[in-house]
């Protein structure tokens, strides 16, 4: 036993106060050095995709790109609104907003066709990205002149306050997805280990993961910008796998410990669990990292991000396992053996050992161990019932489990897929209320389209002339409202024209204008300008262009992730057909679970019961982002379970016993593991914001069907039939099982509770 893992878990038991201290220090230079450096977060510039992008990028360059505004609402209190009094409060707004800095413009008063509310829009300097963080100086002004005017009403909404809004509300989220998931974690965990100081391990040292994590990804935006996602990302998955991984490692040591029958030092303990399950750990959590890392082939900044939280927090997790886990556990053994010698001076009896297994989890053992093993760490009975079906009829149950996974990935036929709008977030946001009622009073600034084209300075008048053609085919369009806004930049190379449509930026009207301007109008005017660029941007051109770039990368992505898949499986188990269906059943369950997920959100039957309202559509993001987060966390079953099985052959057990066997003694802890998954994944389904719900639920739907279908029914139907050729093209040498340590006999057993 000399591997890496073994070797790190030695040095950390052999001097387990300094490996402890050392993981702290390391956590604490982490937020330190985050800190320090700052988050860099993405500029708008990060975000430009598509057309829309293209268009963007030629307006930046003229100066002409769209400035982020705010939109104070001015109506009576009661009756109507008059006029000494408006104009009163217009004036004394207007002058307080022009003298803030973060305000570039101020623009004249318009009043609503029914006369009721007056609309001042406040256009702010600076970037898009940035223009949230001023939110607070412009509303700080409109609750003055409430105050100066308590006779009228005031109220602002805007893209800036929309996103300050949604940035609070997606943080009081995250707090109560908290208090949900911590105390259910912990729970399962005193479940498991029946002692509060061992459901306690798993748990500290995830949160110092995630604490650490923090802080590296603050370090790394400044070479993968950070979009507000990381944090999410690194608290979902930092949990998951950082229990995850500990609750694998612990397990082993307490099976270790109740098979030595205490003949085994507390560090031997660590060595032989890290020779086992230490590998498993080191294995799947780099096939998370490398499933994670295809994330970065989509050329998305979003993606990226996520990417990079999930890549960070995965390597914490596995360093914390590997190092600060067998210190503590040493520690805890050691206690434990004192408190067991001293009841033994004193006559009493010595504590047994709960949870640990009495099988031979592939020593080669069998009859009475495994006998033992089935009434220890799986509950026996419960599990032999479960997987009985496989046993006895694995075809059967194999061409069952399949066709069940496949009825859900029906719906998947029906798949639509969109960008979050604003128009999807939650109407609890005080702002998106104002929004509803700006929406309502002014229509004709529900959507605006941005006509940028670029030309030789010398062709600026065969511009004019094509825009000023345009203008007319617009006005003539009833998709179309309002008056233009053409602008020219100072070398007359770029030349904006703003466009208003009369629809909300999510109705199949504000689309139908966008394919006009694109498909039909452009072309027949500005198109016909030689050596002319041009594109449309706008809130309507970024929700078809994200959606469109995103199914563009997705065979690229997928197919990496299948080779990756394949790969890792390759090298953990040496064999081709566990890699081939190992990708197979990870398709068949994202697929089912992304099925599921379009049976419940683009329909309305379940809006009561999950609190939301269906868009009739998913997220762009969230398919791309299921199959590579499953992906990856479907190793750590898929490996953990495997090994046991694999340990088992190679100690000689016949490849039909080892299957059930491996998966019977794994069962309790990959059921633990996808409670606690699950648990943290159902979490994000009570935020607020639709695409957090959607990943959420979608994830805890994938992790169950792969826990309790795919590996307890379609794992071992398929490798009962397949019998020893589950190995090919390498047959495990039989009797190479890992060496145990051995030590003198006649040690007590002891609980390291």
């Amino acid at each position: 036993m000399n591997s890496l893992t073994v070797r790190m878990a030695r040095s950390s038991a052999r001097h387990p106060w300094r490996a402890i201290v050392g993981w702290l220090v390391f956590v604490a230079l982490c937020l330190a050095a985050g800190s320090a450096v700052g988050m860099n977060s993405a500029r708008t510039a990060d975000y430009r995709v598509g057309e829309a992008g293209r268009a963007e990028a030629m307006a930046a360059e003229g100066h002409l790109e769209r400035r982020s505004a705010e939109q104070v609402l001015i109506s009576a209190r009661s009756g109507t609104l008059g006029t000494e009094a408006a104009r009163a409060a217009v004036r004394d707004l207007t002058t307080r907003m022009e003298r803030l800095p973060e305000v570039a413009e101020v623009a004249a008063p318009v009043r609503s066709a029914d006369g009721r509310i007056l609309m001042v829009e406040v256009a702010l300097r600076g970037e898009e990205r940035d223009a949230k963080d001023k939110v607070d100086a412009l509303t700080a002004q409109t609750t003055a002149v409430q105050r100066a005017h308590p006779e009228l009403l005031f109220q602002e909404t805007g893209s800036p306050s929309i996103s300050k809004g949604v940035d609070e509300q997606r943080g009081d989220d995250l707090a109560l997805s908290e208090k949900i998931t911590l105390p259910v974690t912990l729970l399962t965990l005193l479940v498991v280990f029946g002692s509060l100081t061992m459901a306690a391990v798993p748990l500290l040292l995830a949160l110092s993961s995630i604490a650490a994590a923090v802080g590296l990804s603050m370090v790394a935006s400044h070479v993968s910008p950070d979009t507000g996602v990381g944090t999410n990302v690194i608290l979902m998955i930092g949990l998951a796998v950082g229990v995850d991984y500990t609750l694998f490692h612990l397990k082993r040591e307490r099976e270790e410990r109740a098979r030595s029958g205490g003949r085994l030092s507390s560090q031997a303990l660590v060595e032989l669990a890290a020779a086992t399950s230490g590998r498993a750990v080191m294995v799947s959590g780099f096939a998370v990292v490398a499933s994670t890392a295809t994330l970065y082939l989509a050329s998305d900044v979003v993606f990226s991000s996520l990417a990079t939280g999930t890549v960070v927090v995965v390597l914490v997790a596995m360093a914390s396992s590997l190092t600060a886990l067998p210190a503590l556990l040493t520690v805890l053994g050691k206690r434990a053996e004192r408190r067991a010698a001293r009841r033994a001076e004193r006559g009493r009896p010595v504590r047994r050992l709960r949870g640990g297994s009495g099988g031979s989890g592939g020593s080669g053992e069998r009859g009475g161990s495994r006998e033992r093993g089935e009434k220890g760490e799986s509950g026996g009975r419960v599990w032999a019932a479960l997987l009985r079906p496989a046993a006895r009829h694995p075809l059967a149950t194999l061409g069952v489990s399949v066709l069940a996974l496949l009825a859900l990935v029906v719906p998947l036929a029906g798949l639509h897929i969109t960008e979050m709008s604003r128009d999807t977030h939650s109407r609890e946001i005080p702002a998106m209320r104002v929004y509803d009622r700006l929406n309502e009073a002014f229509p004709q600034h529900r959507v605006t389209h941005q006509v940028v084209v670029r030309a030789d300075a010398a062709r600026a008048a065969e511009v004019a002339e094509a825009l000023d053609a345009l203008t007319r085919l617009a006005d003539a369009d009833p998709l179309f409202t309002g008056t233009p806004r053409l602008r020219t930049s100072a070398d007359h190379r770029v030349s904006t024209l703003e466009l208003r449509v009369p629809y909300l930026g999510d109705s199949d009207q504000a689309y139908d204008s966008l394919d006009h301007l694109r498909h039909d109008y452009l072309p027949a005017t500005v198109g016909r300008i030689a050596g002319a660029e041009y594109g449309v941007s706008g809130d309507v051109a970024r929700y078809t262009d994200y959606p469109a770039h995103q199914n563009g990368k997705l065979p690229l992505v997928l197919g990496a992730l299948l080779l990756v898949t394949f790969l890792m499986t390759l090298y953990a188990f040496r064999s081709v057909v566990l890699g081939l269906i190992g990708v197979a059943l990870n398709l068949l369950s994202a697929a089912a679970a992304l099925g599921l997920l379009v049976l419940v959100f683009q329909h309305t039957w379940a809006e009561g019961l999950l609190d939301f309202r269906s868009t009739g559509s998913i997220g762009s993001r969230v398919p791309l982002f299921l199959f590579v987060i499953l992906f990856g966390l479907s190793m750590d079953y898929q490996v953990f379970v495997v090994s046991r099985i694999r340990e088992a052959v190679l100690a000689g057990t016949p490849t039909r016993q080892a299957v059930l066997d491996g998966i019977r003694r794994s069962a309790s802890v990959v059921t633990s593991a996808a409670v606690v998954m699950t648990t943290v994944f159902v979490s994000f389904v009570f935020l607020h914001i639709i695409e957090m719900k959607q990943i959420g639920f979608v994830l805890a739907a994938a992790v169950l069907l792969d826990a309790f279908v795919v590996r307890i029914l379609i794992l071992p139907s398929a490798m009962l039939l397949l019998g020893e050729r589950s190995w090919w093209p390498a047959r495990p040498d039989r009797g190479t099982a890992e060496p145990r340590a051995q030590v003198p006999p006649g040690r007590p057993v002891v609980d390291v509770r």
